[in-house]
């Protein structure tokens, strides 16, 4: 079946585009019919049929996964306008995105989990490790949805092939490449898009050109500027510090030196300009330079008549550096003699590899997809601290090596059953401040897939997952600035290891109430136990601090009233155990002449030790998009309506449940010439997202032009 698929999907797409999807370990960028069902060429509800390889290294469509697995497709992030990741993964179930409006930087929680590489972001393959502490998420990372051609999500520890530390999923951003912009009959072009908006919406503009060189090269190259305002809430109440600057450049090359020989590589390079007051708004004002950059470099290489080489080596290298510099200091930052101008620099440098193999045999009449890879990343944080020193003690430099290898196997017994079977080895060393920690562990995997009836099949699945401390977790060391309190370092934190079981269905069907239309749907329930889960708590003996500012503590001695009671020191600790359990439902029905699609997420979360509430925990959402294609399928419009649940019985810090409504439309005039049109909360509701800092855009406006240049 696996061998009878791939040669299906090898009939539908150039052999150039096989062979650069192959090498970056990515889902085939080929043209949409080739991805989609028939009956829909705008491919915006049957993104489930879009061919993904993230839960595993073998190429398969999301609705036959046997996993939580979700795809974004370009298209959908134009149908939308999408300006930040929060609005490419909307849709998404059991997904969310933590945000400020202050800050262009983004973290993803899934399933609940998120901060310190619970979520193992890649993009191109390449990790994105960068985390600075504060009132905020604790691990962000910078990416512009203009630069990105498709979205890979993989929701619980069950991506066994994608590195350390992924207990709670996998993201996976591929970025733009020259498949976006050429049809595989298309040797050079260029494709300019024209952005503007509402409500700080700004203005976009992205040139992209590639180039294909006969039959043994092809370039790609993407030139990106966005400009952003200050936006106002639903309230109409200005967001202070939401305005910033971007300017981005990617860069793509494949060489074909013979025939299933790939050699790949890209560098994405963006820098952010943009000035806050941190994660609250109340803290010292600072002018942020921020760059991110990825490169990669891997060779692939595959041949059908060698089904037992499908070789896969890639290296890479990212770097995010915030580069601050004063604007104007606090009162508490003023007592310390800071001055404006002061440098605050924190930056993160990963390097890593990823080797791997798929073997294609049969034994015993059972077909076997044989995988054995090795990875590993060394991470090197630098803190450099000339305003006040908070920035040093609360993210401190320290360097972390993470390593693993693993084996994973995919068996066809019969047409209606199939089981994937994984070990994975993870270790870890830490080092900084005089502090040292190191572990492995063996996770295993097995998930088995049952069709009793054509078109609906059913899985299971238990895998463990092994997250090892981060460098700030078990490295963090000073005082808060107001209210004065301790934070302690922890060098006897234990790796975190994720117990999961899961149960789903995958549901496909053609011609249901009509020919020509589609029916596609992934429903899952889990149950996600995690031991050793580490968490901020307080400890030690309760004392006193001042309420005002600079004061010293001594004060407390002789004036209580001054003083706030019941301070205690914090310090990250492992707890005995955290249960997060849910269900999740994505869904999609395609006529041709439109169609809809809905997407839900329940979940609860809680510390099995105090039985109190895990904060992280997303709030219970569903989302539906309706959409009608007219005028011979060259408009498109529909609206997504979002609903999301209050918080108030489930975590400390609770937020208020809200309703949005968005509308687009989009116009294919040409295949060289589009625009897209989309108005998000429609009502101007006044809201905020759920551990978000700062209030949400009330209602805005995006328009986009896209114009083509190809020549065969």
């Amino acid at each position: 079946m696996i061998t009878f698929l791939r040669e299906r999907l090898r009939a539908s797409a150039s052999p150039r585009t096989l062979v650069l999807a192959a090498l970056a370990g990515l889902p085939l960028a080929a043209p949409a019919q080739a991805q989609t069902a028939p009956a829909a060429p705008g491919g915006e509800a049957v993104a489930l049929d879009t061919i993904t390889v993230t839960s595993g290294k073998t190429e398969d469509k999301a609705i036959d996964d046997l996993a939580g697995s979700s795809v974004v497709t370009r298209r959908q992030i134009d149908l939308f306008q999408s300006s930040r990741v929060s609005d490419v993964l909307q849709g998404v179930p059991g997904v969310s995105v933590q945000e400020t409006g202050t800050d262009p930087g983004q973290a993803v929680n899934i399933r609940g989990l998120q901060d310190f590489g619970r979520v193992n972001v890649l993009v191109d393959g390449a990790r994105q490790d960068y985390q600075v502490s504060g009132h905020g998420a604790n691990g962000t990372f910078y990416l512009d949805p203009a630069l990105i051609g498709q979205v890979d999500v993989t929701r619980g520890p069950v991506s066994t092939v994608y590195g350390s530390g992924a207990i709670g999923g996998v993201v996976s951003f591929r970025t733009r490449t020259i498949d976006d912009i050429l049809k595989p009959d298309e040797n050079y072009g260029a494709v300019q898009t024209f952005g503007v908006g509402t409500n700080g919406a700004g203005i976009l503009t992205n040139s992209m050109a590639g180039a294909r060189i006969g039959t043994a090269a092809d370039v790609f190259g993407q030139f990106l500027y966005r400009n952003t305002g200050n936006y106002r809430d639903g309230s109409n109440d200005k967001v202070r510090d939401s305005d910033s600057e971007l300017t981005a450049g990617l860069f793509k090359f494949n060489l074909y030196p013979a025939d299933g020989h790939t050699v790949s590589g890209s560098a994405l390079l963006q820098n952010y300009d943009f000035t806050n007051n941190g994660d609250t708004g109340a803290g010292t004002r600072f002018r942020n330079d921020v760059t991110a950059n990825t490169f990669t470099l891997g060779y692939r290489f595959n041949r059908p008549d060698i089904p037992w080489l499908d070789l896969s080596l890639k290296g890479f290298y990212t770097s995010t550096e915030d580069r601050k510099r004063v604007v104007a200091p606090t009162t508490t930052y003023s007592a310390l003699g800071v001055r404006p101008g002061a440098p605050l620099n924190y930056s993160m440098e990963t390097a890593g590899f990823d080797f791997s193999n798929t073997a294609r045999f049969e034994t015993f009449g059972l077909n076997h997809a044989l995988t054995v890879g090795i990875d590993g990343a060394q991470d090197q944080a630098r803190t450099r601290d000339r305003a006040g020193g908070y920035g040093a003690a609360f993210t401190p430099s320290g360097q972390r090596n993470l390593f693993g290898g693993f084996v994973q196997d995919e068996v066809r017994f019969t047409s209606w059953l199939r089981a994937i079977g994984a070990l994975r080895f993870d270790s870890y060393e830490l080092s900084g401040g005089g502090i040292a920690s190191d572990g492995s562990r063996v996770s295993p995997k097995l998930t088995v897939g049952i069709e009793p009836i054509e078109g609906i099949e059913f899985y299971g699945t238990y895998a463990e997952g092994y997250r090892a401390p981060s460098i700030t977790e078990t490295l963090i060391r000073g005082s808060h600035p107001f209210p004065i309190f301790n934070i302690l370092p922890n060098p006897n934190l234990r790796p975190e290891v994720a117990h999961n079981l899961e149960g789903g269905v995958n549901v496909q069907y053609d011609g249901v109430l009509r020919a020509g239309d589609s029916f596609r749907a992934k429903a899952s329930v889990f149950r996600n136990e995690v031991d050793d889960y580490i968490d901020s708590v307080a400890v030690g003996p309760v004392y006193n601090v001042p309420v005002v500012p600079g004061m010293p503590v001594r004060v407390c001695a002789f004036a209580p009233r001054l003083c706030a009671i019941g301070i205690q020191d914090q310090q990250y600790r492992n707890i005995a155990s955290a249960r997060l359990q849910g269900a999740e439902l994505e869904a999609a029905y395609d006529w041709g002449g439109g169609f809809v699609s809905v997407a839900g997420t329940i979940v609860s979360g809680r510390n099995e030790e105090t039985g109190g509430p895990l904060n992280t925990v997303l709030p219970n959402r569903v989302s539906t998009t309706v959409g009608f294609r007219l005028l011979d399928e060259k408009l498109t419009v529909g609206t997504r309506l979002t609903f999301v649940d209050d918080t108030r019985r489930t975590v400390t810090n609770p937020e208020k449940g809200y309703g949005l409504v968005d509308l687009f439309a989009s116009y294919r005039h040409s295949e060289n010439v589009s625009g897209d049109l989309s108005i998000q909360n429609l009502f101007d509701r006044q809201y905020t997202q759920y551990r978000n800092s700062s209030p949400s855009p009330g209602l805005t406006a995006k328009f986009g032009l896209t114009v083509k240049f190809a020549s065969r």
